[in-house]
Parts: C-alpha cells; structure tokens; sequence
C-alpha cells in the first residue's frame, strides 16, 4: 500500500476516511519580536498571543478543507486543557481519550521575528505522558481507510516515543501512516524512529529536517537521500518554503513542484498549513500532483496571515486559485 493511491468518490465526500493525528495539541504563546534578543538580552514584544498550537494546526488544516479529523493525542486536566479541547470542539474535531487528572497540557513560547521565522522553547505536559492504555484505545477507534499522522515531536519525548513506536507498528493495513520528523528528527532514539519509518507511507519535512536526517544541504540530494534511506514503499515530501517542494513519489525520482511568491508575515505553522491540505486533498480522492500543489498554495496562504493555525478554508483556497486549471480539480472534489 502507497500513500500516494487516490480513491474517487463523490465532489465533497472524504474518500480516504479520517485524519487521526498521534501528535500533540499545546497551547502556544506567541511573541511577535523585531528580531531575537542577544544572549542574555531582552526585547519588547510587538504583539502576544495565546493560541492553541502543535498538532492542532494540522488537524484545523485538514478540517478546513473538508476532512474529518480525530486528535488521538492525550490532554490534561486545567486551563490549558480545557482551552485546547474547546478549540477541538470548535473546529469540530473529534478527542477519543479522556483527560489525565493529575496534569494540564503543556505549552509553547514562540518567538516570531521580523522576518517572519520562529523560535520556539516548549514546556512539556499531559501530552507526553502517553501510556499502553491509551494507544490501545487509539488502535480499537482507528477505521478502515483512516490516514495517521504522526509527529516527531512525540517520537522524541522519552515516555512518548516507545509507545508510539509501538502503536504505529500495530497500525493495521488498511491505513495509510504519514510522518513529519519535525525540528527534533535528530533526537529521536533510532530504535523509536526506524519502526516508524518503516510503516510509513509517507515522510514529509523542511530542509532544515531533511538535512538532520540524511546530511544533505542540497534539498533535491536530501530527498533523494531520504527517499533511498525510506525503500521503494514510501513517498517523500521535502518542503522548500517559497521555492515550493521535491516530491518522491514511492519509488520513483525526486520532482520540483513550484511554490507561490507571497509576502510572509508569520511562517509559524506554514509547514503544518502544508501536511494538512496534503492530507485533506488526498483523502477527497485528488491525484498525487494536485494534492501537493493545493498544499503548497495552501501553505502560501498560511504564512500571509498571523497566527499557528492559518490553513486555508475551502473558499479561501479556491480564491488563491482563481482562474489556474488546478482550482476546477479542487472545486469538483471539494464539492464547491
């Protein structure tokens, strides 16, 4: 099975099941900066904003552009708790486990500098504190046709990781399994990480990731590199920020896929904005090609906009589209 099999269905009917992300939804405190300050400096924010983050970003992604989205990642008990499980709910994303008592979920400092690049220093919570419980209670709610993300993030956390590892291998066929490595890829044990890997359908990161993973600089030779590392069962998506993306089809050559020249104002979540449309278009039963550029326009969109959850609706995307040939293939899919 390929992550890259599309399924036809009916115009604004998600053929490829549900998104369930085994990730982590935190609360992000997001600080707008001219630039970072110097060791032992400081700065004035510009603007500060509590928003929640992570994983979320993905899964509001996908749940803009039609997708049914299942967060199968655990959460506390207190206001950072209660504020992500309202913003799921808001978005209409379904939340299977029940909260951990003892903690509230965890957050984020971000950092966004005039350039619009972000730093980020993550507190951990009831996030990373995964057990055999709940990934037993994720495998009984997974459906035939649901496509699972998994984040590096939680690959890398210590109490995390085995578990996922552990889930990800008892993922049943019928699924198609996604990988982002994420800004942590080269601190994920190898024993958590080559499992994952190794059921994977698809692996898609930035440069910087790519890099991490193989030691290749160049982004065509870094995804090559990972396509070779992955075998001939798993895809590649190597993003390139404005130039775009190298995709790898399973077994195939690396090809550049344009991106979109806009002004950014807020990189943050653009990565995030990218995986979800992918995820989303190729569930509505869009072929390979489409699917990645509807996400790279979709992550074009993103980074005009403030704020880690800034994946575009249905609406928005077609009119970033207006008048391409590419904007009827998603209206017809996307039931618009």
């Amino acid at each position: 099975m390929s992550g890259h099999d599309g399924v036809p269905g009916a115009p604004g009917e998600a053929t490829g099941g549900r998104l369930v992300l085994l990730g982590n939804a935190i609360v992000d405190l997001v600080m707008r900066v001219p630039a970072l300050p110097e060791r032992g400096g400081d700065i004035i924010s510009q603007d500060t904003a509590l928003t929640t983050g992570g994983g979320f970003n993905v899964l509001t992604a996908a749940r803009r552009l039609g997708l049914p989205a299942v967060y199968a990642g655990a959460h506390g008990t207190g206001p950072f708790g209660d504020r992500v499980r309202a913003d799921l709910a808001r978005e209409g994303i379904e939340v299977p486990l029940p909260p951990i008592t003892e903690e509230d979920t965890g957050f984020c400092v971000a950092f966004v500098d005039g350039g619009g690049e972000r730093t980020f220093a993550t507190s951990l919570g009831a996030e990373a504190r995964l057990t055999e419980a709940h990934a037993t209670a994720v495998l009984a709610a997974v459906r035939p046709g649901d496509l699972v993300q998994i984040s590096g993030y939680g690959l890398a956390y210590p109490v995390n990781g085995p578990v996922l590892a552990s889930l990800v291998a008892r993922l049943p066929e019928h699924t198609r399994v996604f990988l982002d490595p994420g800004p942590l890829a080269d601190q994920i044990p190898e024993a958590v990480l080559e499992p994952v890997l190794a059921r994977c359908d698809w692996v898609s990161c930035n440069q910087r990731e790519g890099r991490l993973l193989t030691g290749r600089e160049d982004a065509r030779e870094a995804a090559a590199a990972l396509a070779a590392r992955l075998g001939p069962r798993t895809g590649v998506l190597l993003r390139a920020d404005a130039d775009g993306c190298w995709l790898v089809p399973p077994g195939e050559e690396p090809a550049h896929i344009p991106g979109r020249r806009v002004t950014a104002v807020d990189s943050n979540g653009a990565g995030d904005a990218h995986t979800g449309a992918f995820l989303a278009l190729l569930g509505h039963g869009l072929d390979l090609s489409s699917a990645v550029r509807g996400a790279n326009a979709a992550a074009a969109f993103a980074v005009t906009r403030h704020g880690p959850a800034t994946g575009p609706t249905v609406g928005e995307l077609l009119d970033l589209l207006d008048g391409e040939p590419l904007a009827a293939r998603l209206s017809s899919a996307l039931g618009r």
